[in-house]
């Protein structure tokens, strides 16, 4: 994906982006007065299945979780597919983007009314073997382009939270595109049920113990 931006991040009133049918449903069922949640799953959509998707596998799963598996919806003006969950008293909004995952997040976010530091994104990691989780607010893209994208385009840099998934580094440079981009191995696949369930477990914890913190004094 690439990393440029086109356009605001957050549109101004005004600015010709309007939710469709489909999305004008989803903003009118958010009436929880918990807080709400952006979890974005990156990869390539065309593509499943690869090291590069596993941010998708990951969000793929935690849809399976919340039992909202059946429930996405495609919506044009944020270039993504969408899923409504409940958490507790918090709502989460999930979302595939289809093309640059900036631009979707970005949009989804401004159409949601959620700011940078409500926004999680989920990606593959290349300098993290198979198997290891992390998940931090803030810090860069670490050369990852979907990250750089949607950070360029939430125009934050250190505010939203991202959960990585090691996909592992190929000891040859010269093949990292293809490692990335290629399926995992009969043996990686023997890890992947339980990976996708620890990154689950993983997002939902951290998820929940902030929804549960207290709300910052002005």
């Amino acid at each position: 994906m690439g990393t440029a931006c086109c356009g605001p991040a957050f549109c101004a009133p005004g600015c010709g982006l309007w939710p469709t049918l489909a999305m004008s449903r989803f903003v009118s069922e958010l009436q929880s007065p918990g807080k709400r949640w952006l979890v974005a799953g990156l990869g390539n959509p065309g593509l499943p299945g690869t090291r590069h998707s596993v941010g998708l596998a990951v969000l793929g799963q935690l849809a399976r979780r919340l039992g909202v598996a059946e429930s996405w919806v495609r919506d044009s003006s944020c270039a993504a597919d969408l899923a409504l969950a409940p958490l507790g008293d918090a709502q989460l909004v999930l979302l595939r983007p289809r093309m640059n995952a900036g631009r979707s997040v970005a949009r989804a976010a401004e159409l949601f009314g959620l700011t940078a530091e409500e926004v999680y994104l989920v990606h593959d990691e290349l300098d993290k073997p198979l198997g290891k989780l992390a998940l931090k607010l803030g810090g860069s893209a670490r050369g990852h382009n979907g990250v750089r994208s949607c950070i360029s385009c939430l125009n934050s840099s250190v505010s939203n939270a991202k959960a990585a998934v090691g996909i592992g580094r190929p000891v040859h440079p010269g093949t990292v595109e293809g490692h990335v981009l290629g399926y995992f191995s009969p043996e990686e696949q023997e890890l992947l049920p339980p990976l996708l369930e620890s990154a689950t477990d993983l997002l939902l914890d951290h998820i929940q113990n902030r929804s549960q913190a207290p709300s910052p004094g002005p």
